[in-house]
């Protein structure tokens, strides 16, 4: 079983990147870093969020995993 504190490291790193890359798409798209960038930010956060509880309802489900 993966633990909380696993789930979390996960999730921050991967958030990381889609911070890095939905700025870049928010600038290209608005011309501005600051609207791209509160852009990215605001999905970033809502992301997090949602990452983290997906991957705690996962952790706790046991189909599909193998035993040995």
């Amino acid at each position: 079983m993966e633990t909380p504190r696993r789930s979390l490291l996960k999730a921050v790193i991967w958030q990381m990147i889609g911070l890095f890359c939905m700025s870049l798409v928010g600038l290209v798209m608005t011309g501005s870093v600051a609207l791209g960038g509160a852009i990215a930010l605001a999905n970033t956060a809502v992301g997090f969020c949602l990452y983290v509880a997906y991957e705690r309802v996962w952790a706790r489900i046991p189909w599909g995993r193998l035993h040995g």
